[in-house]
């Protein structure tokens, strides 16, 4: 599984821009250098993200991170929790391979383990209860969302937590007004993704509308003592390279799956924005950012 702009942001870690795009024929092993470069750039989010879960997280035995993408937050379970086994979960192999290299990098290859296959099914194939499950921007991947947290909740441990990484803001990356064009670019861009997200959603096999109340889901779900906290990606101006490579690869993704349904003007400022010989091109540009808000909700599983 993989994930989207408002993040994708699978996750962050799927693409920034995967949003409303053919799920079904997204090839995200072909993604997989974006999803990975884009999963370290939010390594600081994570991080905060991780260490909210660890202070109600006390040492898991085993940490299951479904729909963990190239695994670059699976590494960073492993180093959280230096006590736990970690299970990477993803329906690609070639992801999970990348996964288990940077877990062998990490001196954490003897406690962490793979499993293949599509969410929330093959979750019936873990062997143990897990103490922390993890999904960033999985679920919503899913058809049946709450039947997909429902299966999760299967494969907690008693007192065990679910955290699911849904929700946030979308991102920004330049001022409203760029010098060029209409000023509020990315907001019309935002709402292009809105609704071509909300189709990708509709074409889902098995797919329920949902109020994405997502205490209120996992509530449904069975969990108890939810509680919901948004973490912040912040990179101002002038950003590394690594955050402007990234601004290039998530724009240039959104040109091309998301520039037919743009207006022809937007199309043109977004084509100046993405070209490498345009000195007002985020290639060249000084006020380039990166400003990112990432929501994750959390439960308990009743003893």
């Amino acid at each position: 599984m993989a994930h989207h702009h408002h993040a994708p942001g699978h996750d962050e870690h799927r693409p920034e821009n995967t949003h409303g795009h053919d799920h079904e024929h997204l090839d995200w092993a072909e993604l997989a250098p974006l999803l990975e470069n884009q999963a370290e750039l939010f390594t600081p989010l994570y991080e905060h993200a991780l260490a909210w879960l660890a202070k109600e997280v006390t040492e898991p035995g085993l940490i299951v991170d479904a729909g963990s993408g190239p695994g670059v937050i699976s590494g960073l379970f492993a180093e959280t929790f230096p006590g736990a086994r970690i299970v990477a979960v993803d329906g690609s192999e070639p992801l999970l391979d990348r996964a288990r290299a940077r877990a062998e990098r990490l001196g954490a290859g003897d406690r962490f383990a793979t499993l293949t296959g599509d969410m929330p099914g093959v979750l019936a194939e873990l062997d143990y209860p897990a103490d922390l499950l993890w999904a960033s921007r999985s679920i919503h991947h899913l058809g049946d969302q709450g039947a997909a947290l429902a299966a999760c909740v299967e494969r907690l441990a008693p007192d065990g937590t679910l955290a699911v990484m849904e929700g946030g803001l979308p991102s920004r990356f330049l001022p409203r007004d760029i010098g060029f064009g209409r000023p509020g670019l990315q907001a019309r861009i935002d709402a292009v993704e809105e609704d071509r997200f909300s189709r990708m959603r509709e074409d889902l096999p098995g797919s329920v509308a949902q109020v994405e109340d997502w205490p209120a889901l996992l509530t449904a779900a069975g969990l108890h003592h939810t509680r919901s906290r948004t973490f912040l990606l912040d990179l101002p101006a002038p950003v590394p390279d690594r955050a402007r490579a990234y601004v290039v690869e998530s724009l240039t993704r959104t040109r091309d799956l998301l520039g037919e349904y743009l207006d022809p003007d937007d199309r043109v400022t977004l084509d100046r924005l993405v070209d490498p010989d345009d000195p007002a091109s985020v290639h060249h540009r000084p006020d380039v950012f990166v400003l990112a808000a990432h929501t994750v909700h959390s439960g308990v599983r009743p003893v």
